[in-house]
């Protein structure tokens, strides 16, 4: 496996390999099972598989937040090489944003204002896009995998590469989820244990919401309704929950198209997120097994 620090080293690493299909998997590092199944998802496609790591300073709107995100380098290295990557990209700060660095890419419109551009701010979305478009870019690659968890961060990214002309096909991979339904993040590590039951009301809730979309409900408001019923009874206030468009993120009166159920909420001193994706007849989520979300028993991990 190669480890490449600078954007001069992964394009010299990649060009003799340009022959043959090239995935990039972007991450912030604190590699967990979710950003193994993403590297699983590219691996079955491509020849050579690229995972960054980098943490990105410019998405972050609390500098606490930053401070405190997990950073464990030479072990998220022997899980990618054990995971079967081919080349690591895992620049400093000053690498991606040098002396003088001047250009922010941003996404104008309801999509980077709302939900999580309302809470953290526009900059947290101008951060994404500016970060992915020069991760693409360095990587030229064929295929860029995300996770379904970030579902504002996914329509964000697809617009960038849409308006930009970016050739790199963006691939969405189901949510990871730990066998108590709770969707794997690297912030997990930071709930304690009171707070890691509390958390698995997130689930509980977009399940019981998905299973009555399933059978036929199509009133957002009463679909909001059923899922505030189990953030309620674990004493949870949401940020948010809302039934949004899944490609423009337009809050939603029915089920009469592609939708998405997005949820975020602070649980104890972490800030979590999780979504469903809802559609008019079927709902396509792996979120539906009851065994663990529905109702979750034994210890949390």
């Amino acid at each position: 496996m190669i480890v490449a620090t600078t954007l001069a080293e992964l394009r010299s690493a990649l060009a003799p390999r340009r022959d043959a299909p090239i995935a990039v998997v972007p991450t912030m590092g604190a590699l967990h099972e979710g950003h193994l199944s993403l590297v699983t998802a590219a691996r079955a496609r491509a020849a050579t598989v690229v995972l960054t790591i980098f943490v990105n300073p410019t998405q972050f709107t609390e500098q606490a937040d930053l401070d405190a995100y997990p950073r464990a380098l030479d072990d998220d290295l022997a899980k990618a090489g054990a995971a079967g990557v081919d080349v690591v990209f895992a620049p400093t700060a000053a690498e991606m944003y040098p002396t003088g660095f001047a250009t922010t890419v941003s996404i104008a419109g309801s999509l980077t204002e709302t939900f999580e551009g309302a809470v953290r701010g526009r900059a947290h979305f101008d951060g994404v896009a500016t970060i992915v478009s020069k991760l693409l870019l360095a990587a030229l690659a064929d295929t860029a995998y995300f996770g379904q968890k970030d579902a504002q961060q996914v329509a964000v990214v697809r617009r960038l590469v849409r308006d930009l002309g970016i050739p790199t096909e963006i691939v969405v991979v189901p949510t990871s989820r730990d066998d108590d339904g709770l969707a794997r993040s690297s912030r997990n590590v930071r709930l304690t244990p009171a707070d890691r039951v509390r958390a698995l009301a997130l689930p509980r809730a977009l399940a019981a919401a998905a299973r009555a979309a399933a059978d036929g409900e199509q009133d957002a408001a009463a679909l909001r309704a059923i899922a505030a019923h189990e953030l309620d009874a674990a004493g949870l206030t949401p940020d948010y929950l809302a039934v949004v468009d899944s490609d423009g993120f337009a809050e939603l009166d029915r089920l009469d198209r592609d939708a998405v159920l997005v949820v975020a909420a602070r649980v104890g001193a972490v800030r979590l997120l999780d979504n469903v994706v809802l559609a008019p007849v079927t709902v396509s989520s792996d979120i539906l097994d009851d065994r663990p979300v529905a109702a979750p028993t034994g210890s949390p991990r």
